[in-house]
């Protein structure tokens, strides 16, 4: 997750957890295995935020027993899933919800695997001094910061695409000593559920478990919220672009990212800004390396290693690509843009009069292209909406922003602000990242998420389902807003 560059809310500290849609009381529980019934095997949820004025996605999950919801922050960039909690708490922020509270049954063993896991992730030795002795996890952060916290079992209630319930015991982190900047505000959210592609994340517990294959997408709403899926029944496998995933030295740099990005963000924005901190893990999303064009033409420079990261509101580049993007920007604008001091970010443009939203202002700019050298034709287009904001001063900013400046080096992070309107696939079963164009905010009805994976509806996606007339295609979804 790289750190959020978003104004909301004072200085929070919060991280990796996620949330499941409540389970519904007309429904009985199901305790087999996805395996026992294939239709079984995909979830999917709704999401809400958005990149401005939010800063965020999250989802609404329900954990324990009885079950209670919580907000997670989507964070495709770590692993561990986590919520503040009262075990006591020592030093917690305000939330949405009531605290989390343990019992000493959930606590998690620091002989388990997962806690062997977790210290790993973490880049520490484990040691257990007695096989009773719990799962503690201390993680530092660079303003001096640092949160303190073990790890528990819970239930997760988890509907899955047959409207079936499971209630599969999972392990999380539970926050309980946060040293970080107060606030008087309340966070959006109450804590981050890790998707990355570790032991300890929730998809490969749920993989363990049975209930779903350890694939994972979401669908960011360019007009806020979208959907969350875990399985693979939703996924467009003739109709994505796809690469395989890539692993490389970067991903000790992903780790640190973190750490300079908190400070950063500290020092750019004060406390008027929602501060996302992240436990970055090294089983991180990427796509490998492409080169980078502006409006069809190459921009020079050398092939970007890019990682794909849910948890970060803005794309980060290199200094190398970021000033080649900045000069052709500039050289190419009409003389009506003057470039504006903006408090939401480095760089802005105003107009001859306030722009309303992005669509006032997208003309004016050329569409970026990543061209991914691991995969066959494998484009990523970012459209001018997928790289600009339209501030509430009625300025347009450039959400891509100068990773060199928080210590990422070599390293481009492609944040929510780009896969906005694109359904974003991680595969873990089969080793790939896909995307595709896609209406994110309208989440597929429970009845209707199979076989899809002949197309979508056009325009978003370029074809029918099951031979329905592209004008008949907005019956099989329903929209966020209803």
């Amino acid at each position: 997750m790289a750190a959020r560059w978003a104004p909301p809310a004072g200085l929070i500290l919060l991280l990796l957890l996620a949330v499941l849609l409540p389970a519904r009381a007309d429904r009985p529980a199901r305790t087999g295995h996805a395996d026992d019934d294939p239709e079984a095997s995909s979830a999917v949820f709704q999401l809400y935020g958005n990149v401005y004025p939010h800063g965020l996605y999250y989802v609404a999950m329900s954990i324990g027993n009885p079950a209670k919801p919580y907000f997670l922050d989507v964070d495709t960039g770590s692993d561990l899933t986590w919520l503040q909690c009262d075990a006591p708490c020592v030093s917690c922020s305000k939330v949405p919800h009531p605290l989390y509270r343990p019992t000493k049954n959930k606590l998690v063993p620091c002989v388990d695997q997962l806690c062997a896991s977790l210290h790993g992730g973490l880049g520490k030795n484990l040691k257990c001094d007695s096989p009773k002795q719990q799962c503690d996890y201390e993680v530092k952060y660079a303003d001096q910061g640092s949160s303190l916290g073990v790890l528990v079992n819970d239930s997760f209630a988890v509907r899955l695409a047959n409207a079936s319930i499971v209630r599969p015991s999972l392990a999380f982190g539970c926050g309980y000593d946060q040293e970080v900047g107060s606030s008087t505000e309340v966070a959006p959210t109450d804590g981050v559920l890790g998707l990355g592609s570790g032991s300890i994340s929730l998809l490969s517990q749920l993989k363990q478990h049975g209930i779903t294959k350890n694939v994972v997408g979401h669908c960011l709403s360019m007009r806020g919220g979208g959907f969350l899926f875990f399985g693979d029944n939703l996924v467009p496998y003739s109709r994505a672009t796809w690469v395989p995933m890539a692993r490389s030295a970067f991903r000790r740099a992903l780790f640190l990212m973190g750490f300079f990005a908190t400070q950063y963000i500290v020092e750019r924005t004060s406390a008027h800004c929602l501060l996302v901190m992240m436990l970055k893990n090294r089983n991180y999303y990427s796509p490998g390396s492409a080169s980078l064009y502006f409006g069809g033409w190459s921009l020079g420079v050398k092939p970007m290693e890019v990682v794909l990261d849910s948890g970060s509101s803005f794309t980060y580049f290199s200094s190398q690509p970021y000033q080649a993007l900045v000069t052709a920007l500039k050289g190419d604008l009409s003389k009506t843009l003057k470039e504006v001091s903006d408090p939401s970010l480095p760089l802005c443009w105003k107009g001859k009069k306030p722009f309303k939203s992005v669509l006032d202002v997208k003309k004016e700019f050329k569409s970026l292209v990543l061209n991914f050298a691991n995969g066959k034709k494998a484009l990523m287009e970012i459209p001018p909406e997928n790289y600009l904001i339209v501030t509430k001063y009625g300025n347009a900013c450039l959400g891509i922003l100068n990773g060199s400046e928080i210590g990422l080096k070599d390293l481009n992070i492609v944040g929510d602000i780009t896969m906005q309107d694109q359904m974003v696939i991680y595969d873990n079963e089969r080793g790939q990242i896909g995307w595709i164009r896609a209406p994110c905010d309208r989440i597929p009805n429970e009845n209707t998420i199979h076989g899809f994976e002949e197309g979508y509806c056009w325009p978003q996606f370029p074809s029918s389902i099951f031979g329905i007339q592209n004008e008949e295609c907005a019956a099989n979804y329903r929209s966020n807003k209803e």
